[in-house]
């Protein structure tokens, strides 16, 4: 049988075409509960980008062994996390796709959207791109929210969005952000955040960059995730002219019994606290665009404990970017410079000559025989 094709709306000849902007993160659970976990881990874990393995030996192990013990666990872990607003991850990331979205219109004439879609969970790309199919955006900018790129994360986007659009019978034009790893306003939003949290008792003896961990399997099959998570570091440490020996980078929440992008960071903290007793350590994660479980729990609460049981010093979790104003103005100057040739600039942007050639496409469109 042939594909069925969505059906368009009729298209209005006098429209003006928008631009839209999916802005798009990992994804959470619905609920902190055990079947919204067991929902959410599936449709993740399933993902052949997030665990290659082969399909039969994988399904298994999964449906056997991780969907019946890890949901009961990992849903007691959201509760602590979980807020009257929700999932930390998906307020924080409509806050900014909003922030993002005043910031461009500021900038740009051209109509524009920007639409929250997650890659698991709700709402989904699907729904995003719908969002922003319903509001006439004849292109569009995916823009996965990872600073860094792995073929995990910003490549499993691509293939949601690819699996959303083969339906379409009318498809955008389409951009992707592929990373912004060094960006400099990126890289001057992290340093400005650690200066400011520098001003309540100064630097520590260590700063940590703790990123998210991957099978060293994926890195030494080509994808570049851990070289954009080494210069994101170095760049920052440059920024706040920090000594070699006075930053680390280490690697965090490791899954399943291979070996991981080492070093560790709980086993790095660990190790530092028995070494020099007493010591400062300041923890930050620059490859999460919005605080979540991960940082808010694992590194805020887990890898405090770990630090200071072993006899450390002060610990100090600095949070991710969020919507602060500097990071907003970064995310948005990277949309721009993706969208490069599809806007005008709001000062050179003329609605009345904008509404006349609205209006002759129009009689053109009539003259032909368009109903509209």
């Amino acid at each position: 049988m042939p594909p069925e094709y969505t059906i368009e709306r009729n298209h209005d000849h006098a429209e003006v075409p928008a631009i839209g902007v999916l802005f798009a993160n990992l994804g959470t659970p619905d609920a902190p509960t055990r079947p919204a976990l067991k929902r959410y881990l599936k449709e993740f874990l399933w993902d052949p980008r997030v665990v290659e393995l082969p399909r039969w030996k994988w399904w298994l192990i999964l449906n056997g062994i991780i969907l019946n013990t890890r949901p009961r666990n990992s849903a007691k872990l959201y509760e602590k996390v979980w807020t009257e607003e929700g999932s930390p991850l998906l307020f924080i990331t409509k806050r900014q796709a909003a922030a993002v979205e005043s910031a461009l219109r500021a900038q740009i004439g051209n109509p524009v959207h920007v639409a929250v879609g997650m890659r698991y969970g709700n709402p989904s790309i699907d729904a995003g791109l719908e969002e922003l199919r319903g509001k006439q955006c004849r292109r569009i900018l995916i823009f996965p929210a990872y600073p860094q790129y792995s073929a995990v994360t910003t490549g499993s986007t691509f293939d949601a969005v690819a699996d959303s659009l083969k339906l379409w019978r009318w498809v955008p034009g389409l951009r992707m952000v592929h990373h912004y790893h060094d960006h400099p306003g990126y890289i001057s939003a992290l340093a400005n955040s650690i200066r400011e949290t520098w001003k309540d008792g100064g630097p520590p003896d260590r700063l940590f960059f703790s990123f998210h961990g991957m099978p060293l399997r994926y890195l030494e099959n080509g994808d570049p995730y851990h070289c954009e998570c080494l210069k994101t570091a170095r760049l920052v440490a440059e920024s706040l002219q920090l000594a070699d020996g006075a930053w680390q980078v280490t690697f965090q929440s490791l899954f399943g019994k291979e070996e991981w992008l080492r070093p560790y960071t709980d086993e790095t903290l660990e190790r530092y606290a028995q070494d020099k007793p007493g010591a400062s350590v300041d923890v930050l994660c620059p490859g999460f665009s919005a605080d979540c479980l991960e940082t808010i729990d694992e590194i805020g609460r887990e890898n405090r404990h770990v630090f200071e049981g072993a006899g450390g010093g002060r610990y100090r979790f600095i949070p991710c970017l969020n919507d602060a104003p500097e990071h907003t103005a970064a995310l948005a100057d990277v949309a721009l410079l993706e969208m490069a040739g599809w806007c005008t600039p709001a000062a050179e942007w003329n609605p009345d000559a904008v509404r006349s050639e609205s209006e002759a496409r129009c009689q053109r469109a009539r003259a032909a025989g368009s109903a509209r």
